[in-house]
């Protein structure tokens, strides 16, 4: 072996002496060609003679110490796959990634990807033991007496290569790219090669060197760049994709032949010319191959939520979930790693059928083509009993561009999860719930042993400074700082009348004659229980919505759509809160299952407090603001705006899906939409019954049978209470003249105001 590498040094050094580039006439020449030569047979003398002459007993040198102390084992991590969200029926939500790669085996590649790589990469591949003596010898001597450089490094040392490149990567360490090496780079890859070839075999070597090489941008290994290219499996590729590929792979930007088609070209012919010469493929497939253009089909996998299939803004909130728990890793940065590097399959709880449906009403009601940019809508539905979230959609584009329309802020959820601020969520937190809030007073009422016919004194009056109401909260009493009438919609309707009837209409003077008998604090606390919280807390804790008088039928606060639906999920389950769910299922590519948050339920309301809201709620339907948006089920709903006519909405649930549509601005929360475009007209009114309603019937008509609809249960006589006596008829006025075109039908909208007095 010495005497071949002597040779060898002879050879190159003549070589470099007929070199112009060691044109020894000069000067700059003879010292290149010293340096040039004696570094190359110092690199190969260090790299393959002294563990030969280690292993003879040679004494040691500073090049052997040097050798000896380079690793000589490859720590190989997991190769970056991309992870992939999937709805509760297997369809793909979004894939996220930083390196697209479809790992796949050896028998998965096509032996002409196989004859290609090998042509042009390293022909003597499967007759070396991981470095070519040969190899090198050739690209030295044509490197040095042509213009053209040629590589020397094997596949096997490719590999190495690259491996080490990944492992940088993940790690943050420094990154080192062929241009750069130094000698010392260059032994601990040849000792490294040397190393892997004992330890594996040829195949698992190439296999591993197909799945992790690099082809265009974040596209990795053969298979994600077959379908990326061409839209084909690995195993299905032709002679002349198999050739392009290869010759991609020696430079990928340069070559790209989405960037650079001509050169792509040119290097494809390169490589058919190679895989000619070695025998891989004849003359006759050699010219069939040729002839051909690039013929690429261009199919990226998009990235991210911005490219999601579906439901995108759930997708970001199924992406936070995974960042903010720590079961899926002890810091964000190892939880990030893991969610774009991890290849997990993550199941979730979202439906198609009904995303498309919600989705479908949302753009027909509030399209960001045909609505002021200021103008969102969103829909969010949950499961009562489980507390699955299968509806999350809302009007915007998602994606970070900035122009009209479009936004990465999901208005279903809160700023931060559980008001913790190191847990982003992506939300926007909420907005005022309204008239929706007013079911939890009721709640309240029924809780404190009253009953739905009992009747209230619904006249307008004034509450002064310092008139006192029970709060518990507040050490026994809150105490009015202004001057306050609460007014009715229209300013009308102010009237004795039952409990039942005043939520069905939505009549402020009689919930807040409910709340005169009330501790205030108490149907806070229902709602908090029942899921309503602050979605804008960020105390560490979640937080219940302000205690004062009008929050009895405006909510105290903002809460989220996704708060809403729970809360009126837990009426719907009869009192059974469940948390809000996503995630069905974490699993890594070798089908372990990692742990997701466990269904999480709890009675939190008296089974027939929640039935005798349930059967108010029905009247709404019935004979107040909803009677216009029932759908031949068992439905049950509140409508909702506030006091500006800035957020609107309506909440609409049966035994099994509770949904909030809401409709507001959100860009200037207490400014109207009643001078906003919407669906490309202006509504001259703006309640929760007019848009926000009628957009939720939209939605829940396109998926009659998908959802359970059973006949809610109704409530004890205890809560029902004794129907009052119809008031003395007077004696029947004379016949009137008015013919039978006379309507005496209720036409009232007073249901459809939202706070009235709304002090948010």
């Amino acid at each position: 072996m010495i005497q071949r590498l002597a040779c060898a040094c002879r050879l190159i050094g003549m070589a470099a002496r007929k070199s112009p580039f060691f044109d020894t006439a000069t000067t700059l020449g003879k010292i290149v060609a010293f340096f040039g030569v004696s570094t190359l047979c110092g690199v190969l003398a260090a790299g393959l003679l002294v563990p030969a002459a280690a292993a003879a007993g040679t004494a040691a040198s500073g090049s052997l110490q040097f050798f000896d102390q380079l690793p000589s084992e490859l720590q190989r991590g997991a190769l970056a796959q991309p992870s992939k969200i999937y709805a509760n029926d297997g369809s793909l939500i979004a894939t996220l990634y930083e390196e697209n790669r479809q790992p796949v085996t050896l028998d998965e590649v096509s032996p002409h990807m196989v004859d290609a790589m090998l042509a042009i990469e390293d022909d003597r591949y499967y007759d070396h033991g991981g470095v070519d003596l040969q190899g090198i010898f050739s690209a030295v001597v044509s490197n040095v007496t042509s213009d053209r450089t040629r590589g020397a490094s094997t596949i096997t040392q490719q590999y190495v290569n690259n491996v080490i490149i990944d492992t940088n990567m993940q790690e943050g360490g420094e990154v080192v790219f062929s241009g750069q090496k130094t000698v010392g780079d260059k032994l601990r890859e040849i000792k490294l090669a040397i190393a892997v070839e004992k330890e594996l075999s040829k195949d698992e070597i190439l296999e591993g060197y197909f799945n992790i090489v690099p082809f265009s941008g974040t596209t990795f290994g053969v298979q994600a760049a077959s379908k990326y290219f061409f839209n084909v499996d690995a195993k299905d590729l032709s002679i002349a994709q198999s050739a392009l590929l290869a010759g991609v792979v020696n430079g990928p930007t340069y070559y790209s032949p989405e960037l650079n088609p001509e050169r792509s070209l040119e290097r494809r012919n390169l490589v058919l010319g190679a895989m000619l010469d070695k025998g891989r493929i004849t003359q006759e497939e050699h010219d069939a191959a040729v002839a051909t253009g690039l013929e690429l089909n261009l199919t990226p996998v998009l990235n991210g939520c911005v490219g999601a299939e579906q439901a995108p803004y759930f997708c970001d909130y199924v992406k936070q979930l995974v960042l903010n728990d720590e079961r899926y890793g002890a810091t964000y940065d190892d939880r990030n790693k893991l969610l774009y590097r991890g290849g997990l399959s993550i199941t979730t709880t979202l439906d198609p059928v009904l995303q498309n449906a919600a989705q479908t009403a949302i753009n027909e009601t509030a399209n960001p083509d045909t609505t002021d940019a200021e103008i969102g809508h969103s829909m969010v539905s949950v499961e009562p009993g489980t507390g699955a979230i299968k509806v999350m959609a809302q009007n915007t584009r998602f994606t970070p561009e900035l122009a009209d329309g479009n936004s990465v802020q999901n208005f279903n959820v809160d700023q931060y999860q559980d008001g913790d601020p190191n847990k982003y969520l992506g939300g926007l937190g909420g907005f005022q719930p309204g008239s929706t809030y007013k079911p939890f007073t009721v709640a309240a009422w029924l809780d404190a042993g009253k009953t739905l016919n009992a009747t209230l004194n619904g006249s307008k009056r004034t509450y002064p400074v310092g008139t006192p109401w029970n709060a518990s909260c507040y050490g026994g009493a809150y105490v009015s700082t202004t001057e306050w009438t609460p007014i009715n919609y229209g300013d009308t309707n102010y009237k004795t009348t039952t409990v039942i009837d005043g939520l069905a209409n939505s009549y402020n003077t009689i919930t807040l004659a409910e709340a005169r008998e009330l501790d205030l604090c108490k149907f806070q606390e229902i709602a908090f229980a029942a899921g309503v919280h602050n979605g804008k807390g960020a105390s560490g804790e979640r937080e219940m919505l302000e205690v004062n008088p009008p929050s009895t039928f405006g909510g105290g606060g903002d809460a989220s759509p996704l708060a809403m639906a729970t809360g009126f999920a837990t009426f719907a389950a009869e009192g059974l809160k469940c948390e809000p769910r996503a995630l069905v299922s974490v699993k890594t590519p070798e089908g372990t299952e990692l742990p997701v948050p466990e269904q999480d339920c709890e009675q939190v309301m008296k089974k027939e407090v929640a039935q005798g809201v349930n059967m108010a709620t029905q009247r709404v339907m019935t004979n107040g603001s909803g009677i216009n948006l029932q759908v031949g089920v068992p439905i049950a709903g509140k409508t909702g705006t506030n006091d500006t006519r800035s957020q609107t909405w309506f909440m609409g649930y049966s035994t099994g899906l509770s949904t909030a549509s809401w409709i507001g601005n959100w860009k200037s929360n207490n400014t109207t939409m009643s001078d906003k475009l919407i669906g490309g007209r202006i509504y001259p009114e703006v309640d929760g019954s007019l848009i926000a309603g009628p957009s939720w019937k939209n939605f829940i008509q396109r998926v009659a049978g998908q959802y359970e609809a059973n006949p809610f249960t109704n409530p004890p006589a205890s809560i029902i209470g004794q129907t009052p006596a119809p008031p003395r008829s007077n004696p029947a006025p004379a016949p009137s003249n008015s013919g039978p075109g006379n309507n005496n039908g209720n036409n009232n909208n007073s249901g459809n105001n939202g706070n009235g007095q709304d002090n948010d």
